[in-house]
């Protein structure tokens, strides 16, 4: 049985690959111009996407670590922009899903009063209800 190697990437090269893909580029040719695997690429930017930079370790180290002396990165003010308008979004969402509940429930309401009253033909034909007066 042969042994591989594994590969390691740098943090600041998933990080540059993630900011082209972002950008607009493709995944392949990305992941091609850097020697890459696709998948691999695929899966720096769905870390990126959850975690922010924090997602993308470096190799042999756990998820949020960082050699000693390195400050941890700070998030970008564009992804704290970003989740907040997802978060804002789905808030908005919810309030209209909300809504059309409500609007379906008032319809329904409607087409029921609406079926069960008598219809006034003209003046002189006694109202659809009686008085509450005697």
């Amino acid at each position: 049985m042969s042994e591989r190697k594994r590969r390691v990437f740098e943090r600041e090269l998933k990080l540059s690959a993630v900011a082209r893909v972002m950008a607009g580029e493709g995944v392949a040719a990305v992941a091609g111009e850097l020697g890459v695997p696709a998948g691999l690429l695929y899966k720096w930017h769905l870390c990126f996407r959850r975690s922010g930079p924090n997602g993308l370790r470096c190799a042999g180290r756990p998820q949020g670590c960082w050699p000693a002396g390195e400050p941890e990165p700070a998030q970008p003010a564009e992804l704290q922009e970003l989740a907040a308008a997802r978060k804002r979004l789905a808030e908005l969402e919810r309030k209209i899903g909300q809504q059309q509940v409500e609007l379906d429930f008032f319809r329904q309401a409607l087409r029921q009063v609406g079926g069960t009253r008598r219809p006034s033909d003209g003046p002189g034909v006694p109202a659809s209800t009686r008085s509450s007066r005697r």
